[in-house]
C-alpha cells in the first residue's frame, strides 16, 4: 500500500500553499502506481483531484527513442520491451514520475 506514501507527500506539499480546494497530479505512464490507484487515495482529502497520464519515452540501445510497448502494468511494476528492437526494459527518459503539478487554494476572505 505504498500508495499512502505519494498520498502523504503530496498533501504535506499542497497544505503548505494555503486552504486547499483542489490539486492537479501528473503520473508518469511508467510510475510506479496506476493512475487510478492514486486518485482513489487521494479521494479522502475531500478535495477535488485531476490526475493527468503523462506519456512515457525510452531509449534503447539500438537507437530507438519514443514511446515504449507496455506489455503489463501492475501494482509497483512494468514490463516494458522497445517495440523497435523487443529489448527488455530501455532506459526511461520521461513519463515514471508522479508530480504535483496545480494546487487551488481558497481566497483568504472565503
Amino acid at each position: 500500500m505504498h500508495e499512502q506514501a505519494y498520498v502523504n507527500r503530496i498533501v504535506k506539499e499542497a497544505v503548505r500553499h494555503g486552504l486547499v480546494e483542489g490539486i492537479t497530479v501528473e503520473v508518469g505512464e511508467l510510475a510506479l502506481i496506476p493512475p487510478e490507484e492514486l486518485e482513489e487515495a487521494l479521494q479522502a482529502t475531500k478535495w477535488e483531484v485531476k490526475v493527468v497520464v503523462k506519456p512515457a519515452t525510452v531509449e534503447c540501445r539500438c537507437t530507438y527513442r519514443g514511446p515504449p510497448k507496455i506489455t503489463e502494468k501492475g501494482h509497483d511494476f512494468n514490463i516494458y520491451h522497445c517495440p523497435a528492437c523487443g529489448r527488455l526494459a530501455p532506459k526511461i527518459l520521461d513519463g515514471k514520475d508522479v508530480v504535483l503539478k496545480d494546487v487551488r487554494v481558497r481566497e483568504a476572505d472565503e
